[in-house]
């Protein structure tokens, strides 16, 4: 048990039976009445976003979850597998718990993994990834007055929008929580 006092973002509180990772905390002393913590909590399994209130010195459970690095090799149906960096072991994950984030996975990925009792409660990956667009049309220059963009598809299949200059088969930086363009990467 712990107190509200020692929230920090990145905690995992038990609440109502459901794991909620913290993502923004603000400890509140008013002028009148007593303190009082507020926070945006995500459900780890779902991802749902919610705003509570805690009041200060509140006894609450968090949940101790095992952060590991792991490295993506490869799917195996519906299921991902990776490899833990540390000791070599090998863990399957389910595709729902991967959600999004397969449209930015290649093999070899470095992520890391939160695991909490044995099961992985979700995948981090790098802020942003390299990708390959494998087809875009060709921008035509002249027929605008502004910069625009025009769909890209990646190797993993996944459509981003990029400026017309960008051609097939440019490499491109992406960011992995919003899935926008970062720009060219030339190596």
């Amino acid at each position: 048990m712990a107190t509200t006092n020692d929230i920090k973002n990145g905690t995992v509180l038990k609440l109502e039976g459901n794991l909620w990772s913290v993502i923004e905390f603000q400890h509140v002393k008013p002028g009148k009445g007593g303190a009082f913590v507020r926070t945006k909590l995500r459900n780890v399994r779902s991802g749902k976003l919610v705003d509570k209130t805690f009041n200060a010195g509140l006894k609450i459970e968090t949940a101790t979850v095992d952060r590991r690095d792991y490295q993506y090799l490869y799917q195996d149906g519906a299921d991902y597998v990776f490899m833990d960096n540390a000791d070599y072991d090998q863990l399957t994950v389910p595709g729902e718990t991967i959600g999004e984030n397969a449209n930015f996975m290649l093999e070899n990925l470095n992520v890391n993994i939160a695991m909490y009792e044995g099961s992985a409660l979700y995948v981090e990956l790098p802020p942003s990834v390299v990708l390959e667009i494998t087809y875009t049309e060709p921008g035509l220059q002249g027929d605008r007055s502004t910069g625009g963009n025009k769909p890209a598809t990646l190797e993993t299949g996944y459509e981003i929008q990029v400026p017309l200059f960008v051609e097939q088969g440019t490499r491109v930086k992406v960011d992995t929580r919003t899935g926008d363009y970062l720009g060219r990467v030339n190596e």
